[in-house]
C-alpha cells in the first residue's frame, strides 16, 4: 500500500520557520516528480512548490517564492519543504503529492498527481 505521510507542521509565530517532511512508503518515488499543495480554511487547495525526480527543476507559487524551498532525498524516499519568514496567510493544511509517471516534468496542476498524503497543519500566528 502506497502511503505519503507528512510531518513537521505546528504553530509558529510570524517570521518563524518550519520544515515539513513527506515520507513515502510502499513504493519508491525516486523517479517521480513531487509537490506540495496547501488548503486554507474556506479556500480551495492551491499549489505551493514542485520538484522533478532528480531535483534538477523546482517551481514555486508566487506567494512563497524566495521564502520556501523544496528539496528531496531519494535515498530516504522523502521530500521536504523548508518554510522561512512565515506569514499568517501561510496558515493551511499542507499536503504532499507524487506523480505516478516516471521522469515526468513537475506540474502545478493537482490532477497531475495520483498519490496524496493526509496533510499536516501549519498555523502562523501574528
Amino acid at each position: 500500500q502506497v502511503q505519503l505521510v507528512e510531518s513537521g507542521g505546528g504553530l509558529v509565530q510570524a517570521g518563524g520557520s518550519l520544515r515539513l517532511s513527506c515520507a513515502a512508503s510502499g513504493r519508491t518515488f525516486s523517479s517521480n516528480s513531487m509537490s506540495w499543495f496547501r488548503q486554507a480554511p474556506g479556500k480551495e487547495r492551491e499549489f505551493v512548490a514542485s520538484i522533478t525526480w532528480n531535483g534538477g527543476n523546482t517551481g514555486y507559487a508566487d506567494s512563497v517564492k524566495g521564502r520556501f524551498t523544496i528539496s528531496r532525498d531519494n535515498a530516504k524516499n522523502t521530500v521536504y519543504l523548508q518554510m522561512n519568514s512565515l506569514k499568517p496567510e501561510d496558515t493551511a493544511v499542507y499536503y504532499c503529492a507524487a506523480d505516478a509517471q516516471k521522469f515526468g516534468s513537475s506540474s502545478y496542476r493537482q490532477n497531475a498527481y495520483e498519490y496524496w498524503g493526509q496533510g499536516t497543519q501549519v498555523t502562523v500566528s501574528s
